[in-house]
């Protein structure tokens, strides 16, 4: 059964946002163009590492080029984009694997995100043997979901800034254990009444 594929090439709008309040927000990728908006959700962890290999793709593609690739060194002001996700919003399936990769003829940003199988969550990268997982992430005996994008290198910057800012605009970290402080109280490891 072939997988549907969201491909948006390039987008009028691509973001990272949340829903929900801190602690318990869900994430969403979320691309338009025209009056088709798609929604995928996927964690926290996947927006900020997404944020930061773009980051240096983009860095490592100006490094290569010498500076003669279109990749401004920051995202410009003109790109950023502080609008909350488009209503309603209906995730069209939760990211699995991701992958991002550099068109070099278009000059372009590739990224595409894979819907998550329950055979994501079966593969643990410590205890199974690398012999015996897919060569392809996407392999799954069938072709996945999947929404791809395409974007300058002014767009890539500038959706990698709002993502991080996205993912930094959670709880706000304890000054003594780092961990996230919830509204509710935060009991912490490190002032538990011992002190040195």
């Amino acid at each position: 059964m072939a997988g549907q594929v969201f491909d948006f090439d390039p987008p009028e709008r691509f973001v990272a946002g949340t829903v929900g309040a801190p602690g318990s927000r869900t994430f969403f990728l979320q691309a338009r163009a025209g009056r088709v908006v798609t929604s995928v959700s996927l964690e926290k962890l996947q927006v900020s590492a997404l944020a930061e290999r773009v980051e240096e793709l983009l860095d490592e593609v100006v490094r290569r080029t010498g500076g003669s690739a279109p990749v401004p060194a920051v995202a410009p002001v003109d790109r950023r984009d502080d609008e909350p996700l488009e209503t309603p919003i209906e995730d069209e399936f939760r990211v699995g694997t991701m992958t991002l990769a550099w068109d070099g003829d278009r000059q372009m940003v590739v990224i595409e995100c894979f819907e998550a199988l329950a055979t994501d969550a079966a593969v643990d990268p410590e205890t199974d043997d690398p012999a015996d997982l897919p060569d392809d992430p996407t392999a799954t005996g069938g072709e996945r979901t999947l929404l791809r994008v395409h974007l300058t290198g002014a767009e890539a910057r500038a959706f990698a800034a709002r993502a991080i800012a996205v993912v930094g605009a959670g709880r706000r970290p304890c000054p003594l254990c780092a961990d996230p402080l919830d509204a509710e109280g935060h009991v912490c490891p490190r002032a538990n009444g011992y002190r040195r």
